[in-house]
C-alpha cells in the first residue's frame, strides 16, 4: 500500500508524533510505502521540520513533503489531528479517508469554534484508527464514525526495570501547556502529599513547572533513556488526564514505577492493567494515594515494582503496528470494491 500521512509539525520530543511515526515506520517495515506530508499553517521552512524529524525521530525512513504542494494519490489518505482532517477532505488525491485518532480533541478548547470544527470531523465517514478501544467505541457511538484501535505498545528497550530497584522518589509528568493533563491539581495534590513527606524527593519531567509552592527536582524534556532511569528511582508517578490517558503509565509500569492516574473511564479502558493505582481528581486524594504508595513496606513496594515489570513484559509497538496494517488494509479492500464516490 502507498500511505499518505497528513499532520502538524512536530515539536521537540511530541509523544503524538512518537506514536504516529511508529506506525509510519511499522508499515514501512511490513513492505509498505508511506509518505509524510505536514501540513503547516505558519509558514516554516520544510528544512526545519525535516531537521527536527531526523534528529527526535531518526529511525524514520519515510520522505517529508509539504502539503501545502499538494498530495499525491495514494491507497491511503490519512488526517492525523481534526484540522488536518479539512485538507485531508478537500485533497483531489484518490484514497481511502483514515483518522488516526490520538484523543477526542474538541475537550482540548472551550466550547465554541474550534471545539465545534473539532468535533464535526468525526462525522464525516472517515476509517478510524483510534489509540486505544475506548476512543474507538466513543466515537462509533456518539458519532457513527466506522471506527477500530491499536493497543498502546511500550518501548522496553529504554523502560524496563526488573522492579528491584532502589526507589526513592515520586515523579510527575507536568504539561502547563496542556489543559488536558490537569496542571493546576496536579501540583495542588503534590503539595499536600510534600507536606506529609518533606524528605521524598518530587521530580517533574515534560515540560518546566516555573515556580511553585513545594520544592522539586526539574528535570524538563528528557530522552527515553532518561525517563527510564527517572522511572526506576520511583516508587510511584502522577500522571493525570482528562480525556484519552498517555503512554507515560505504560512507560512507568515497565520500570516498576507504579502509575497514579485520575479515575476514569477512559483511564480504566485504555490501561486495563491491576497494577495502575487510580485516585479521585481532588488534591486531598491525590495527596494521600501518593502517600500510601511511598509509605508502604519495603517488601511490599518491590513485590508492587516486580508486578507491574511483569505486567507489560510481553508489550511492544509490533503488535500496535500489526492492528494498523490490519486496519488500513481491511478500508482499502472495501473502498476498492465499493469506491468512494468523486
Amino acid at each position: 500500500m502507498e500511505v499518505a500521512w497528513v499532520c502538524k509539525p512536530p515539536g521537540e520530543g511530541s509523544g503524538g508524533h512518537t506514536t504516529m511515526f511508529r506506525m509510519v515506520s511499522a508499515l514501512e517495515a511490513a513492505g509498505h510505502h508511506c509518505t509524510v506530508y505536514l501540513y503547516d499553517r505558519h509558514g516554516w521552512e520544510l528544512d526545519q521540520h525535516q531537521r527536527t524529524i531526523r534528529s527526535w525521530w531518526p529511525w524514520v525512513g519515510a520522505e517529508i513533503r509539504d502539503a501545502a504542494r499538494g498530495v499525491a494519490d495514494a491507497h491511503v489518505v490519512m488526517a492525523t489531528s481534526w484540522d488536518t482532517a479539512y485538507p485531508v477532505l478537500a485533497s483531489p488525491a484518490k484514497g481511502a479517508r483514515c483518522y488516526f485518532v490520538q484523543d477526542f480533541e474538541p475537550s482540548f478548547y472551550p466550547t465554541g469554534s474550534l471545539a465545534l470544527l473539532a468535533e464535526e470531523t468525526y462525522r464525516w465517514g472517515f476509517q478510524g484508527v483510534t489509540a486505544g478501544a475506548w476512543l474507538d467505541a466513543m466515537l462509533e457511538r456518539e458519532y457513527g464514525m466506522p471506527a477500530d484501535h491499536f493497543d498502546f505498545g511500550c518501548d522496553l528497550d529504554a523502560y524496563a526495570g526488573t522492579g528491584a530497584e532502589r526507589r526513592e522518589g515520586v515523579c510527575y509528568f507536568c504539561r502547563p501547556s496542556t489543559p488536558r493533563r490537569a496542571h493546576e491539581l496536579g501540583v495542588a495534590g503534590l503539595e499536600r502529599f510534600a507536606e506529609r513527606h518533606p524528605e521524598t524527593p518530587i521530580h517533574t519531567f515534560g515540560e518546566s513547572p516555573g515556580r511553585l509552592p513545594l520544592p522539586v527536582v526539574d528535570h524538563g524534556l528528557m530522552t527515553p533513556k532518561e525517563l527510564g532511569d527517572l522511572y526506576r528511582s520511583c516508587v510511584a508517578g502522577l500522571i493525570l488526564s482528562a480525556t484519552n490517558v498517555s503512554l507515560v503509565p505504560h512507560e512507568m509500569l515497565a520500570a516498576g514505577c507504579i502509575p497514579l492516574v485520575n479515575e476514569a473511564e477512559h483511564n480504566r479502558v485504555v490501561l486495563a492493567n491491576d497494577q495502575v493505582a487510580y485516585t479521585r481528581p481532588t488534591p486531598f486524594d491525590i495527596g494521600e494515594t501518593l502517600s500510601r504508595l511511598v509509605s508502604a513496606p519495603a517488601e511490599r513496594r518491590e513485590a508492587a515494582a516486580t508486578t507491574a515489570v511483569h505486567s507489560v513484559g510481553s508489550t511492544s509497538w509490533d503488535r500496535a503496528g500489526s492492528q494498523v496494517e490490519r486496519i488500513l488494509r481491511t478500508t482499502v479492500q472495501a473502498q476498492q470494491s465499493s469506491p468512494i464516490p468523486a
